[in-house]
């Protein structure tokens, strides 16, 4: 399979070599392209900007290339219209989030321990991967349901981006780490739940996913394996009857990409059936 890369990627930090680029100079990249990734940094409406230069899709492509090369993948010059289409309208229009309703918070001291949620069934684009490394697996997948948002679907139009982007994980049978098979899930825009455009890509599948209930803990920063595993055991430490909830499948839930200052991350525990 041909590597691609994503910004939503949670790429580790690596040292500095050549090809390859920090964190911290994806910040000051990103200032000067103006806008922040496929999803800005706080899902908020921002004011409307003339259209693109001419040339700007290259420049965009090129920093995404970037940010590819520091997690070992590459962007294939095919995703430049996709890229562009994404920023563009990510400067204009604000991000749905997938609904919920708040069942219950705990909070010590003033800080949010974990939130109890309620998700409806819905309509969710998935794909699954099982790349070297998760990052990889999370970037290839998003750059498939990109293309898929930003027209190659039934309809030929641009379906708006919704957040959080979800993974699905599962840990190994000692619980020491995560498996490489991962599903990477994009939720379908509420106008369109009722009839979602089918995909082009084979590889995408529409699924319905039942009424849930998750336990939900924010944290910040990089999503890799050594992140994921603490924030499991983290949230496993602040629940009450952790043993109500799946034990070896969990979810990430993405709001921002990994370049942002701000950086903002879920891990959700889904509660049994």
């Amino acid at each position: 399979m041909q590597r691609e890369a994503c910004r939503m990627s949670g790429g580790v930090q690596e040292p500095a070599m050549a090809g390859m680029i920090t964190l911290d100079d994806l910040d000051n990249m990103t200032d000067e392209l103006g806008s922040d990734s496929a999803y800005n940094s706080n899902g908020s409406v921002e004011e409307e900007v003339e259209p693109m230069e001419d040339g700007e899709q290259d420049r965009l492509l090129n920093y995404w290339q970037t940010v590819a090369r520091g997690h070992e993948v590459e962007v294939p010059n095919e995703m430049a219209e996709p890229i562009q289409q994404l920023t563009r309208n990510g400067r204009t229009e604000e991000r749905q989030r997938v609904p919920f309703l708040l069942l219950s918070c705990k909070e010590k001291c003033g800080e949010t321990l974990y939130e109890k949620r309620q998700y409806g069934k819905a309509k969710w684009a998935c794909i699954k991967m099982q790349e070297e490394r998760y990052e990889q697996s999370i970037c290839m997948g998003f750059m498939k349901l990109m293309r898929y948002i930003c027209e190659q679907n039934s309809t030929g139009s641009y379906l708006g981006m919704t957040i959080p982007v979800l993974t699905t994980v599962h840990t190994d049978e000692a619980n020491t780490g995560i498996t490489r098979a991962v599903t990477v899930a994009y939720y379908i825009p509420s106008h369109l739940q009722a009839n979602p455009p089918q995909p082009t890509d084979q590889d995408i599948i529409i699924e319905e996913w039942p009424p849930t209930v998750v336990f939900s803990r924010e944290f910040p920063g990089v999503t890799n394996e050594e992140s994921i595993m603490r924030e499991i055991s983290q949230l496993a430490e602040h629940l009450d009857s952790p043993d109500l909830c799946l034990q070896d499948t969990f979810i990430v839930a993405g709001y921002t990409n990994p370049a942002a200052a701000n950086r903002r991350n879920e891990i959700w525990f889904l509660e049994r059936a």
